[in-house]
């Protein structure tokens, strides 16, 4: 999703304020932070946000990624060289955690955790005794519930939420200033998409269009008539 700035949505804050409980928490707690939710829902917007407030090192998985391609991401974003073999990178990882005292952000876990990657964050948590912060889609618990070392490491869970009218708002005004978004059109536009924030982008951006078209300064539900919102359904194909 495209967003010009971070905006005080509420997924940002709830990743924000389990980070700070995390790092604060008491000596001989875990410190694993997990959100967890369906796709669209900001949780990345949320971990960009995080990253930047808490200085955190930041890594997007990838489906295609080995135990070696994994800690060579982390290793390039903490700026360290790689050494030669899978344990002394995970020891470099869990030294710099240690010692910098930095969250590791891992967005898209969900791509380690159905694989023998896993086991390399129950490493690196053990000897970091870091804050790691994994971000992933909805069946990230039910996989984390079949690593009991990695699962009862767990500090706190955070579901993500599905947007709220006020996160319309903060969006649509971030995104377009000058363009007045009336509240009907917001929350007519939140229960058609369930939520979905980067389906809010997407029509946000769409009534824009239209307000250019137009000459508008302010939309509402009204002026905004019968088009459609795009919900992610394919058209149903008209007859011949």
């Amino acid at each position: 999703m495209s967003v010009p700035k971070i905006v005080p949505l509420t997924n940002v804050g709830l990743l924000s304020a389990a980070i700070d409980r995390a790092h604060n928490r008491p000596n001989g707690l875990p410190g694993l932070v997990v959100m967890y939710g369906p796709t669209g829902l900001g949780k990345s917007v949320g971990a960009a946000f995080a990253a930047n407030q808490h200085r955190a090192y930041y890594v997007e998985c990838r489906d295609t990624w080995s135990k070696k391609a994994f800690l060579q991401a982390v290793l390039r974003e903490m700026g360290i060289n790689p050494g030669q073999t899978l344990s002394i990178m995970v020891d470099q990882v869990a030294e710099q955690l240690s010692r910098s005292g930095r969250p590791l952000l891992i967005d898209d876990v969900q791509y380690l955790l159905e694989k023998a990657i896993a086991n390399v964050l129950t490493d690196i948590s053990n000897a970091s005794q870091g804050t790691i912060v994994l971000i992933g889609e909805e069946r990230v618990p039910s996989s984390l519930a079949k690593l009991e070392r990695l699962h009862n490491r767990v500090l706190e869970w955070v579901p993500a939420q599905r947007a709220t009218l006020d996160d319309l708002r903060n969006l649509a005004q971030a995104s377009y200033p000058a363009l007045h978004f009336a509240d009907d059109l917001l929350d007519d536009l939140r229960a058609r998409v369930r939520g979905c924030l980067r389906r809010v982008a997407v029509n946000l951006y769409r009534v824009y269009n239209e307000a250019q078209t137009h000459c508008w300064d302010r939309v509402d539900l009204a002026s905004w008539g019968t088009r459609e919102w795009f919900t992610g359904d394919a058209p149903v194909r008209r007859g011949v």
